[in-house]
């Protein structure tokens, strides 16, 4: 058992990363020692939540200010008098942010144990509580109210319903049982129902189930940025390429005062469908959402029954962002990444694609913001260069924001 440790990759991946990492311009503007110290720095960052819990304010339906108090109180009364302050961003005006507490290491730790699976697990490092879905083992005799202490297989080598396991094993915290082995374990007991109440996490962060749902999202730092970054403007036509599952769709259509068109795409029907739940429980209404795959949303001429969705005539957009999708390697908490190199490498093909199509529907003079949530040269830097040497039209912009 060990105590957060770094991430940790298939060989290969790690093979192909260090390679990497080790062999670009950052060795030369760094030097040798300061390149892998950043290296190794990123990696431990990696395995641990962010520093801050991030959550966007719905300013299309309330205030910054107002929500503020209204969720500092919420959290004094998750925390039981335990004063933890609520922070206005300095500069996204619609973002507050409450420090996490920890790691606590000082933390008792039950004889009675639960596992839990890795994803599970990083939902519980950012202040989830543990629902049945995620529990993987339990100890042969817990009960009802007993004391527990969580614990994630971050390796995925856990049997479930075993009743004591000795693999590697991270602590998350402790914990109240809601319900007994047997019932978790039960074929005819509660698929989705609260397992484990977190009562003393590693990591002290506010629960937000059921947390004023309509004013606030529980958002990533990065995404909330991305957003800014494309700065749509009211009344303008706003294409978001790979959508799912709305977080920054919404962010768009708020920042547009619900004035305009947000046209939002994915080709998985149940992710389509959470857009759309996502827009109507945030109350927008200038989004549309349609299940499509992006490489195939451009139209090479004015179909007969052209419609409001996609296939869409070329420069069709004032603005776009493709959030592509990604190795996923720079994802919080992560100790465990699975990906083969096979897999890893397999996204800038389809990357290219998006990108193609995207600098194909947007208007001359129009924003094109390319996003991605993972770490790799290949994704990112690598396709800057390559879209700028491929479409002499693009202009490489300054971030700012």
């Amino acid at each position: 058992m060990s105590f957060f440790p770094k991430i940790s990759f298939q060989h290969e991946v790690e093979e192909y990363l260090t390679k990497v990492f080790r062999n670009n311009e950052l060795i030369t503007a760094l030097g040798t020692q300061k390149a892998e110290s950043k290296y190794q720095s990123l990696l431990s960052h990696l395995s641990h939540p962010p520093g801050f819990t991030t959550v966007r304010v719905n300013t299309h339906l309330a205030s910054v200010k107002h929500m503020k108090k209204l969720l500092f109180e919420e959290i004094q009364k998750q925390f039981k008098g335990l004063c933890v302050p609520v922070l206005e961003h300095p500069k996204l005006q619609d973002v507050l942010l409450i420090p996490v507490i920890g790691p606590r290491r000082d933390l008792k730790k039950h004889s009675s144990e639960v596992i839990v699976g890795a994803h599970c697990g990083y939902a519980v490092l950012r202040g989830a509580h543990v629902y049945v879905p995620g529990i993987i083992s339990t100890s042969r005799f817990m009960k009802a109210g007993d004391l527990v202490s969580v614990y994630s297989d971050i390796e995925g080598k856990c049997k479930r319903g075993a009743k004591e396991f000795e693999g590697v094993k991270v602590f998350l915290g402790n914990g109240i049982s809601e319900l007994s082995r047997s019932e978790i374990f039960s074929s005819s007991g509660p698929l989705n129902g609260m397992g484990i109440r977190m009562i003393e996490p590693v990591y002290l962060s506010p629960s937000f189930d059921n947390v004023l749902p309509s004013h606030l999202f529980l958002q990533n730092l990065p995404s909330v940025v991305v957003s800014h970054i494309l700065n749509p403007q009211p009344g303008e036509r706003i294409l978001d390429m790979c959508a799912a599952p709305g977080g920054k769709t919404t962010h768009l259509a708020t920042l547009m005062h619900d004035e305009g068109e947000v046209i939002a795409m994915d080709k998985i029907a149940n992710k389509v469908k959470k857009i759309k739940q996502n827009a109507e429980l945030l109350q927008l209404n200038c989004i549309k959402a349609f299940c499509y795959d992006g490489t195939k949303a451009l139209s090479a001429e004015k179909r007969e029954d052209e419609q409001e969705g996609p296939p869409f005539l070329p420069e069709s957009f004032d603005r776009i962002l493709l959030d592509a999708p990604c190795s996923g390697m720079g994802q919080r908490p992560n100790m465990a990444y699975s990906l083969t190199l096979k897999e890893v490498t397999s996204y800038q093909p389809l990357q290219r694609k998006l990108f193609t199509v995207a600098v194909k529907l947007l208007k001359p003079g129009g924003v094109l913001v390319y996003s991605t949530c993972t770490i790799t040269l290949s994704e990112n830097e690598e396709q800057v260069a390559w879209a700028l040497k491929t479409f002499p039209c693009l202009q490489l912009q300054p971030q700012e924001g």
